[in-house]
């Protein structure tokens, strides 16, 4: 019998698996029903970033109360990964695919969220991009280059695709990101001849519109999900973590690539999904990302739902 590349990659995996000492962790993190659909967050692990990356271009002293509040370290954050998954009875849509195997050791948990959920890369109909960015992108290809979900349509917004994919990208980037824009550029070029884009404020699925929200990258788009008066907001990076993204959502983040933008979708991002009071899932939010946001007299506050 034949041995395909993906079959060695899942018995490698069985292997690896039955000589741990204990079960594997359940990677599933949230779940939740809006109408048809069901939405359950993934957990991919952790980032471990210098601390400067973020809260680097902050106001210090103003920074430092809101550190200590929520019990952070200034050299060194650690944000959770939270991919999206949605079914509807037809489609198993997954929203970013996580770091994969070539970005920090801590992340990459993404296939171990699907088995925790019964699935397989195999069953994915559609992947969905927020961005480009490693922790979201890099997980696209298998050990051998292959695309791990092979059955789904991948889809992006245009201007994020053009963007990474400009020649002229991995001359102009800050030195720092550099690395991003080579990995970035060797994967996409792998689904090519197979993506699908949208563009700012479209219908990309039933239920699913594009909402853009650039600034942490050139073409960042977040997504509404609606069943009749209920939504969720998938905010990707847009906020990009729990505590100062929140508090003060108009500082710029050394995170995003276009600060001022970025500042200014995050701010109003959040000031609508206050106003309109919908839930929102959060890529680098804790406990599986899924909460709501509340305003106070400085800016907002992250209520968590439904953490496991």
């Amino acid at each position: 019998m034949t041995t395909t590349r993906r079959d060695f990659i899942k018995k490698t995996a069985a292997v690896a698996a039955s000589i741990m000492m204990s079960p594997l962790p359940v990677w599933a993190r949230n779940s939740l029903s809006l109408g048809e659909l069901q939405i359950d967050t993934l957990h991919d692990g952790h980032l471990v970033l210098p601390g400067d990356f973020i809260l680097g271009p902050m106001p210090q002293e103003e920074l430092l109360p809101i550190l200590q509040r929520y019990h952070l370290s200034r050299k060194s954050l650690s944000p959770e990964c939270n991919m999206t998954l949605i079914r509807d009875g037809e489609r198993t849509i997954l929203f970013d695919v996580g770091s994969g195997s070539g970005f920090q050791p801590t992340a990459g948990k993404g296939l171990e969220a699907l088995e925790a959920l019964d699935l397989e890369p195999d069953d994915v109909t559609h992947v969905v991009f927020t961005h480009a960015h490693p922790d979201h992108l890099w997980g696209l290809l298998d050990d051998f280059d292959d695309p791990m979900f092979p059955n789904a349509t991948h889809m992006i917004g245009k201007t994020e695709w053009d963007y990474w994919m400009d020649p002229n990208t991995v001359n102009t980037i800050d030195a720092s990101r550099t690395a991003f824009a080579v990995g970035a550029q060797r994967r996409l070029e792998v689904i090519e001849d197979a993506i699908t884009f949208f563009k700012d404020d479209e219908e990309i699925l039933p239920g699913i519109a594009s909402r853009a929200t650039f600034g942490h990258t050139p073409g960042h788009m977040s997504f509404e999900v609606r069943s009749g008066t209920d939504s969720v907001m998938i905010v990707g990076d847009a906020i990009g973590n729990h505590h100062v993204a929140f508090e003060r959502p108009q500082w710029q983040s050394g995170s995003d690539q276009d600060m001022e933008i970025a500042a200014k979708a995050r701010t109003m991002l959040l000031d609508r999904i206050a106003t309109e009071k919908m839930q929102l899932i959060g890529f680098h939010l804790p406990n599986g990302g899924l909460g709501r946001a509340e305003k106070t007299p400085d800016g907002y506050r992250f209520i968590e739902e439904g953490a496991s």
